[in-house]
């Protein structure tokens, strides 16, 4: 998606209050976007400038109480159904009947507290997230999908919207991942079954399953169709589609069935980062973010061996005496030297390089198309901004030894780096603080 997964306007008129409150929704909802007003007149202003997916306000408020609030909330097109919040603490049964008739969602004691607090609002967001997402909306028909369009982006859903599948098509194209604009990324398309063109929604649908691979969960697709038997709902289904509404829509049915399928979508991105996480973290390093030993093992030969055509550079760099900054400046003040040095090998390497954390207080770089005399150079550069990192106020020097293949192409990764090795061991045997090769 092109931004948070929610974002909360907080409205209270205590500096303090809101403080506390975005730190700890932040802890329980790192996802979430949070802005914070201290008056009614700062929020109304906000609201006309920006779009939230839940309000929550105090009772109390400098200027006006959160009912006016409210009020203004449920007059404005673009947040007429955006769910509020208000935070009292005597909320009898008289401000209940005024509350709920002033368009307020649901009330928090607030005598119950920050933590509290916090609980309610990530359980609330659980319970009704879903319409936050961009539609590719595909319908020929611009009466129908002007009051369609209007209608979705009442609701807070971002809506582009062509008449053709060919257009379409070129969209996902467009923002499908590696594409050119993959960060636009549709999370519902939704067609018309019966489209004016070369291509029909049947068409569409087949191409999103197709040929562009794209599961049901990965692209929920919801058909429009004019025929409500059993044969073209059989028909919808078999191309592909995850759910129909049929024509003339009705907006409770169709804001139903949109709210599912951005469910099954968002459970989709949130499975597939879980999985990525977990992928990263078997191989990378947890404190300086490179490469582990068991991914150089793993993937370095065949990271030699798909450049044949190409030189590589096997370095390896040893932070000199590290056991006495250990013993004497304590172990997180180590942790932090390595998580430091790792940020720089991570911003200095060309993206198309190898850097591991290769044990201890070494690591092992992995450099293609480079040529001897470049790799001596880089090298020292790489040295030298080392000596520049003070991390912690340290300082800190690198013993560098490096070892190309630049003239025997068949070397081995285990070659290039008991070569790299024994560079290591020269740069040492000269004082440290030197590049070998």
């Amino acid at each position: 998606m092109s931004r948070k997964l929610n974002r909360i306007l907080v409205v209270d008129g205590s500096e303090v209050a809101r403080t506390i409150i975005v730190r700890i929704l932040n802890e329980e909802m790192p996802d979430t976007e949070l802005v914070t007003c201290g008056t009614v007149q700062e929020a109304c202003a906000r609201l006309e400038r920006d779009q939230f997916d839940l309000i929550t306000t105090s009772l109390m408020l400098p200027d006006q109480d959160g009912l006016e609030l409210s009020r203004y909330v449920r007059a404005s097109r673009n947040h007429h159904y955006t769910p509020t919040i208000v935070v009292s603490g005597d909320a009898d049964s008289r401000l209940l009947r005024e509350g709920f008739a002033a368009g307020v969602t649901d009330y928090f004691d607030k005598s119950l507290g920050y933590r509290a607090f916090a609980a309610f609002i990530k359980d609330f967001m659980q319970r009704n997230s879903g319409l936050v997402g961009r539609i590719l909306y595909v319908e020929d028909s611009q009466l129908t999908a002007a009051m369609l369009t209007r209608l979705m982006e009442r609701h807070g859903l971002q809506v582009i919207h062509t008449t053709h599948a060919e257009d379409a098509l070129q969209l996902l194209r467009d923002t499908a991942p590696g594409g050119p604009r993959a960060e636009l990324a549709f999370d519902v398309v939704i067609t018309d079954f019966f489209l004016q063109g070369r291509l029909t929604g049947g068409d569409l649908l087949h191409a999103i399953r197709a040929r562009f691979h794209f599961s049901q969960q990965e692209l929920p697709v919801l058909v429009l169709t004019g025929s409500e038997g059993d044969e073209k709902q059989i028909e919808v289904f078999h191309a592909g589609a995850n759910d129909f509404v049929a024509k003339p829509v009705v907006e409770e049915v169709l804001m139903a069935r949109i709210r599912s399928l951005l469910l099954i979508r968002q459970q989709f991105a949130a499975l597939k980062r879980q999985t990525e996480a977990t992928q990263r973290m078997a191989i990378t390093d947890s404190l300086t973010r490179v490469y582990n030993r068991r991914y150089l093992l793993d993937h370095g030969e065949q990271f030699v061996a798909n450049r044949a055509n190409q030189p590589v550079t096997a370095v390896l760099l040893d932070i000199d005496h590290f056991k006495k900054i250990n013993d004497n400046l304590g172990h997180i003040t180590g942790d932090r030297v390595l998580e430091a040095l790792g940020q720089l090998l991570l911003d200095r390497l060309p993206e198309n390089a190898m850097a591991v954390r290769f044990g201890g207080e070494e690591f092992a770089l992995l450099v293609p198309r480079c040529q001897s005399n470049e790799a001596q150079d880089c090298a020292e550069d790489l040295r030298y901004g080392v000596e520049a990192l003070r991390p912690a106020g340290v300082d800190i020097t690198v013993s560098i030894g490096l070892a190309t293949n630049q003239h025997n192409p068949a070397m081995t990764l285990t070659q290039l780096l008991n070569r790299a090795d024994k560079a290591l061991y020269a740069a040492k045997a000269q004082g440290r603080n030197k590049v070998c090769a």
